[in-house]
């Protein structure tokens, strides 16, 4: 045993295993680009297919959707294509809405634009049958049809304010989740992933905060992946939440895609003043809270104060009277 640790130590064969390990670790750089070019090449292949899956599956929704609009075999759609309610009420400002609440086939926009014709009729006629049985001869006949009409004018606005309702609801979901999934997709970016497996990354993590928010970004991904202008994907994005964050954020992506601007010092620069601006709102919230606390503690706090202290010296000067 000696003798190898002696023969180790020889200076000869030290050299002679030191150029060894230089030869080796030589060898094994020069052969290392030529393993992950492969490496590259399969996961380019893999992208490709899932685009090519990508594509045919939109194709073939493209292809239910036109085969839907051209049937319209359903009552709404008979209603609208016989009454021509897309120019009445505007249909591509309606079909936008609607986006924006999260409905997007050509089914919500048909049962939308029949319930925006049917309301205000069904509202009328309540309130007339309301005011003929309750109030029956006790009020006049101006007043009933006054009262119709009113009903009539509140059914034709019911719509609207219902979509402004989930158009409201879903942006605050995804304005909750916005500085979160900003961080998440810098993080992808600056880790060295593209827009579009960093946008499917951050739309699987950002799933269980906010499925509006995970939706939108997963629709973006598939955008990116037939459509022939990328630019288009973006902004469809922007459009559909409605949000000035998401948009500026928007911005920067088509930018970025255009002129090939580094996209993560723009992202980490929304991202601080995402959250600056989140700070600002919390804290004006907060200044506007003891305006709003001042009536219902003088209506309810006050009161009780002063029952509490003034009340024993009121008993004890009662009971001195009597």
């Amino acid at each position: 045993m000696f003798d190898v640790f002696d023969s180790l130590l020889n200076p000869e064969r030290m050299i002679i295993l030191l150029i060894a390990i230089a030869v080796f670790a030589t060898i094994l750089t020069v052969a290392a680009p030529l393993v992950e070019g492969d490496k590259l090449r399969g996961r380019l292949k893999i992208v490709s297919g899932e685009r090519d899956r990508l594509r045919s599956q939109h194709k073939a929704n493209l292809q239910s959707e036109t085969k839907l609009r051209e049937k319209n075999k359903g009552m709404a759609g008979q209603i609208v294509k016989a009454l021509n309610l897309r120019k009445l009420f505007e249909a591509e400002s309606s079909r936008g809405k609607l986006r924006q609440a999260g409905l997007r086939s050509e089914r919500h926009l048909m049962i939308y634009l029949t319930i925006r014709l049917v309301t205000p009729l069904i509202t009328g006629l309540m309130v007339f049958i309301y005011t003929s049985t309750v109030y029956g001869d006790t009020i006049p006949v101006q007043m009933r049809l006054a009262s119709v009409f009113v009903g009539i004018i509140a059914g034709i606005y019911i719509p609207g304010i219902m979509i402004s309702n989930l158009i409201s609801r879903r942006q605050k979901s995804i304005k909750l989740a916005w500085s979160d999934a900003l961080d998440l997709l810098l993080i992808c970016v600056e880790s060295g992933m593209g827009v579009e497996p960093a946008l499917q990354r951050v739309a699987r993590e950002i799933g269980s905060q906010s499925v509006p928010l995970a939706e939108e970004l997963t629709l973006t991904h598939a955008e990116l992946s037939y459509l022939p202008d990328r630019r288009k994907a973006f902004e469809n994005l922007g459009k559909r939440t409605g949000l000035a964050t998401v948009k500026s954020v928007v911005g920067s992506l088509i930018q970025s895609e255009r002129y090939g601007t580094p996209l993560g010092q723009a992202l980490r620069v929304l991202a601080q003043e995402n959250r600056d601006a989140r700070m600002q709102e919390a804290e004006r919230k907060a200044a506007a809270l003891p305006p709003k606390l001042t009536v219902p503690m003088i209506m309810f706090f006050l009161p009780v104060i002063f029952i509490i202290i003034l009340g024993p010296s009121a008993i004890l000067v009662l009971e001195l009277r009597n």
